[in-house]
């Protein structure tokens, strides 16, 4: 993925997000891995910054497409970076697995979340689709 700061802050303004050093730290740590990350995770890789300027960012990433927001069950929401040039739709969303044993939420990109028909006149703006069990370097439990 991106990974210089000149990218990254093209990146955010393509996005129409203006690239101040925080959001190009927190946009640059979220593309560096390949699963969701926490906020208690973003806070002990991008120390010395604190924990509600890493909130802001991510709110504000939330609220202009730039991550997906991930609720797997562990208590902790999750980010994930939507390198969709058109910011994220329903389409880009890939299934996620939470690993109960090591507690960390892998990406599973091949596979897709299905599309639901939902009743007229509702709007579909996210998905959170979570598998739940052992990842393989935890065999089963």
């Amino acid at each position: 993925m991106k990974s210089n700061s000149s990218e990254v802050e093209r990146f955010l303004v393509a996005r129409g997000v203006k690239p101040t050093p925080n959001r190009i730290l927190v946009a640059k740590q979220l593309m560096i891995y390949n699963h969701p990350l926490s906020l208690a995770d973003l806070e002990i890789e991008l120390d010395p910054m604190d924990r509600a300027s890493i909130f802001r960012v991510l709110e504000l990433f939330a609220s202009k497409d730039l991550v997906h927001v991930i609720e797997d069950g562990s208590r902790s929401v999750k980010y994930e970076i939507c390198l969709s040039v058109d910011h994220h739709h329903i389409s880009d969303q890939h299934v996620h697995f939470y690993c109960e044993k090591c507690k960390e939420t892998i990406c599973i990109e091949d596979v897709k979340v299905p599309e639901v028909k939902l009743p007229e006149g509702y709007t579909l703006r996210a998905v959170n689709y979570v598998l739940k069990g052992f990842c393989p370097k935890c065999g089963k439990g």
